[in-house]
C-alpha cells in the first residue's frame, strides 16, 4: 500500500486527488471502531468532581455529538473514502463481531470475574506467546493510547478549571507543559487495565483468531483511521479548552 518503490510519483499524485470521505458517513464507522465510547465518556469524565453550574456548561462543551461530528470531520481530510469503506467492511466482519461480542460479555458483567483474573496475574501469568498477540492487538488499535489520551486530555482540562476558580489560567502549550509528567504514568496504567482486561476477555478465543484479529488493526485503512483519530483528539479538547476563556454567555 505505501509503494515506496515503483511510481513514487504517480501514486503521490493520486493520493493527493484521492476524494476524501464525508464527515457524515462516520457514524457507523466510529461505533465498529469504539471510537464513539471516547465522544460518549469525554463530558461525563470531565463533569466529574465540578459543581453543578459547571457541570452544565462541560456537558454542553464536550457534547458528545459535536465531539464526534468535529473528529469525523478532522478524520475525513485524512482518510479517503475507498479507505473508510474498507475500514468499516473489516471492523463490521464476522471475526470483529466476535471480539466485540467477548469484550461485551465482561462489561455486562458485575466485574468479579474480571477482579479476581486480574489479583490471580501476579501468581499465574499468562503464557509469553499469548501475552505477545495481547499487546500486538494493543498496539495495532491504539487501545491504551487513545484510553491514556483521553484521560490526559480530560486532566488538562480539569487542572485549567482549577485554575479558572482561583482567579489564573494558562494558555495551552504552558498547560501541556504543567501536564506533562502524568502522561506517562497515565499511559502505564492504562497500559496494565487494558492488557488484563484484553487477556480476560479473549481468555477462550484461539491465538490463531487473537493473530488474526491483530492483522485486521494492522491494515491500512483501519491504521490510518486510528492513526488521523489520535491525531486529532488533541486539538479537539484545546479548542473547547480555548472556549472556557471566553466569558460564558
Amino acid at each position: 500500500m505505501r509503494a515506496r518503490t515503483l511510481f513514487p510519483l504517480f501514486f503521490a499524485c493520486a493520493v493527493a486527488h484521492a476524494e476524501p470521505a464525508a464527515p457524515d458517513a462516520f457514524q457507523r464507522l466510529f461505533r465498529l471502531a469504539g471510537l464513539d465510547l471516547l465522544c460518549d465518556q469525554s463530558a461525563p469524565l470531565v463533569q466529574r468532581g465540578l459543581p453543578e453550574a459547571q457541570q452544565a456548561r462541560m456537558a454542553e462543551l464536550f457534547a458528545a455529538d459535536g465531539l464526534c461530528r468535529d473528529l469525523a470531520r478532522d478524520v475525513a481530510a485524512k482518510l479517503p473514502e475507498d479507505q473508510a469503506r474498507e475500514a468499516e467492511r473489516l471492523l463490521g466482519s464476522p471475526l470483529a463481531q466476535r471480539f466485540t461480542d467477548a469484550e461485551r460479555s465482561v462489561g455486562e458483567a458485575n466485574g468479579d470475574g474480571l477482579n479476581a483474573y486480574r489479583a490471580q496475574l501476579g501468581e499465574r501469568p499468562p503464557r509469553p506467546e499469548r501475552l505477545a498477540l495481547v499487546r500486538r492487538l494493543d498496539s495495532a488499535a491504539h487501545t491504551t493510547r487513545l484510553a491514556a489520551l483521553l484521560r490526559y486530555e480530560v486532566g488538562k482540562t480539569q487542572a485549567l478549571l482549577t485554575l479558572h476558580g482561583r482567579g489564573e489560567t494558562l494558555d495551552e502549550a504552558s498547560l501541556s507543559a504543567r501536564t506533562a509528567t502524568q502522561a506517562e504514568a497515565l499511559q502505564t496504567s492504562s497500559a496494565s487495565a487494558v492488557e488484563s482486561f484484553m487477556l480476560y476477555a479473549y481468555r477462550q478465543v484461539p491465538s490463531d483468531q487473537l493473530q488474526a484479529y491483530a492483522e485486521l488493526y494492522e491494515q491500512p485503512a483501519v491504521k490510518t483511521l486510528l492513526d488521523a483519530s489520535l491525531d486529532a483528539i488533541p486539538a479537539l479538547f484545546a479548542e473547547r479548552r480555548a472556549r472556557l476563556e471566553a466569558p460564558e454567555p
